[in-house]
């Protein structure tokens, strides 16, 4: 759809924090996000709008999107384009910059989204893109493939976003206190900075560094959302001067991003001032992972009305009046009617079925509860885990009858994860007749919203101690769904037993064996036996969620954190 067109100048009379992220969640038609860390950028900036943290976003246009998700008549996820028309959502950039990659000049125009706000302005997004026609055909489609290529690829791709980054918010005039990487795709915007901030040479002492370091680091902010090191981006340095030869001092840089490989991560923890991790847990993990190095936890959030179903919402406005805007207030919930919140729920619930039939045909009961779970599906996840002993989850369902939804899609290159969404159609077939079960196909926000809403009980069964943080069981929250999840990531600090939701296992890594056992006993013992026998206790754990967890795991809470802690220190 065409929006009214908006230009850079109307947000360059402040100072703004420009926020970095490989992807961003700007609407669910939009494909510029793959998951977790995009629907977070996302919320980050919805927050930061409601509130008015001043800030410009930069991010990559991803002409191509990530991909459309099929599911074969095995269960075999198939991959389709989600290409998408920027012109329909922004308006056009009137800068471009250039870099030079593999020898040749790359130009960069772009476009500006504005992400709309409450109140008055909103948060612009400057979407990078290399498919102008100056181009060399080779470098066009630099910007095309969310999380696409090969190394060569990714280096382009995070040179545009870093450097690319950089130069395009000077062009246009933006004023900026201060810069936040959203993860280290974009790190190598400090190398840009300390070239910006070298001392004349003529002022330097024999053997002195060029680089202004710490006006650098006062400048940055780094968000690590990563718990293993597989998952940090490291390049060879031949390869890295080969394609984005325009580098400061490489023996400079190694000191900074690693002796043997440009270390992204590294990189960024060197250069900035402000490091946090997504999770007290997570803080903690990194920690170990990075010693020496100050890692603060800012626990993630998930944005208010973004992720409420609109019969819920409906109750909260009525009975607390300024919940969008002040999440805390949802501390209060004790005082909704019973009654109101069920029937809400129920709507919510009705939704998501009337989606479950229109996609797989399944029909759900409305008389038995509704397990959901939907996750990037990958190894560590365990989508699975529910799975492990059929025999034992059919006696549960022959006492307590309940249903399941799944969703989740696989990266393209993760064939393990792909045979993981192929497993769980095999049980999907093997338990036919005993628990009704769907898979629902291309998993994006809107579906999101619904599943979150709709299901009775929010499953979360990482293996431990891999899950940074994990949101969806927050937007469940806010849609008053516990959560059953093993003791990870956000869920150490938002576990109360019986009260806002239910522990799978204990709080150590030697507890992930025995998981499935105590899936298995919690729900055939606690969850299911409360949910059938007692309503009022069961949507007393419901206001539990909600006044407990959404009041405090929301973005407003992580934004002001971050401004306060971060950007104004």
């Amino acid at each position: 759809m065409a929006r009214a067109a908006k230009k850079t100048e109307e947000f360059t009379h402040m100072p703004r924090v420009a926020y970095f992220s490989m992807e961003i969640a700007l609407e669910n038609d939009i494909p510029t996000y793959s998951g977790g860390l995009g629907v977070l950028a996302g919320d980050t900036l919805r927050a930061a709008a409601d509130i008015g943290v001043p800030m410009v976003a930069v991010t990559l246009v991803s002409r191509a999107g990530y991909f459309r998700q099929e599911i074969d008549s095995q269960g075999r996820q198939v991959e389709r384009p989600d290409d998408w028309d920027p012109a329909r959502y922004a308006t056009r950039l009137h800068a471009a910059v250039a870099l030079t990659l593999e020898g040749r000049e790359v130009w960069i125009g772009g476009w500006l989204y504005v992400l709309s706000s409450r109140a008055d302005g909103g948060i612009p997004v400057l979407l990078l893109d290399t498919d102008v026609p100056v181009n060399d055909p080779r470098d066009r489609d630099i910007t095309h493939y969310l999380y696409g290529g090969d190394e060569t690829y990714r280096i382009k791709q995070e040179a545009v976003l870093g450097a690319g980054g950089i130069a395009m918010l000077q062009a246009l005039g933006f004023n900026l206190m201060g810069y936040h990487m959203n993860e280290g795709h974009s790190a190598f915007l400090t190398l840009a900075l300390l070239r910006r901030f070298a001392y004349p040479a003529e002022d330097l002492r024999p053997g002195e560094s060029p680089y202004d370091l710490p006006r650098v680091r006062e400048l940055c902010t780094f968000t690590t959302h990563t718990p293993v090191d597989a998952g940090h981006d490291k390049f060879d340095y031949d390869l890295v001067q080969r394609i984005h030869g325009d580098l400061p001092d490489l023996n400079a840089v190694r000191l900074l991003a690693g002796e043997d490989r440009l270390n992204m991560t590294r990189l960024a923890l060197n250069l900035s001032e402000y490091v946090n991790g997504v999770a007290k847990r997570h803080a903690e993990v990194s920690r170990r992972m990075f010693p020496g190095y100050a890692v603060h936890a800012v626990t993630n959030g998930v944005h208010s009305s973004t992720w409420t179903s609109l019969a819920v919402a409906a109750v909260y406005d009525q009975y607390v009046p300024g919940w969008c805007h002040e999440p805390e207030l949802l501390s209060r919930a004790d005082r909704i009617p019973d009654g109101e919140l069920w029937e809400a729920h129920q709507e919510a619930r009705q939704a998501l079925a009337d989606k479950v039939r229109e996609l797989t045909g399944v029909a759900l009961d409305a008389n038995r509860p509704i397990l959901g779970f939907a996750r990037r599906m990958t190894a560590y996840k365990r989508a699975d885990l529910l799975f492990s002993d059929p025999a034992r989850l059919r006696a549960i369902a022959r006492e307590h009858p309940f249903q399941i939804v799944l969703a989740g899609k696989a990266h393209p290159k993760d064939e393990s994860g792909k045979r993981l969404i192929e497993s769980l159609h095999a049980h999907i077939r093997e338990l036919a007749g005993a628990i009704p079960m769907a898979f629902l196909p291309d998993y994006d926000m809107a579906l999101a919203v619904l599943m979150v809403s709709g299901s009775d009980v929010w499953l979360n069964t990482p293996l431990r101690p891999l899950e940074a943080s994990g949101t969806s069981g927050m937007k469940a929250a806010f849609n008053g769904v516990p959560q059953l999840s093993v003791l990870d990531g956000w869920w150490v600090e938002g576990c109360l037993e019986g009260v806002t939701g239910w522990a799978v296992g204990d709080d150590t890594p030697a507890a992930n064996s025995n998981d499935a056992i105590s899936l298995y006993d919690k729900l055939e013992k606690v969850v299911l036996p409360l949910w059938y026998a007692d309503r009022a206790g069961w949507i007393a754990v419901m206001k539990g969620a909600i006044s407990k967890n959404a009041a405090y795991f929301n973005s407003h809470r992580m934004m002001r954190r971050y401004a306060t802690e971060a950007y104004l220190r």
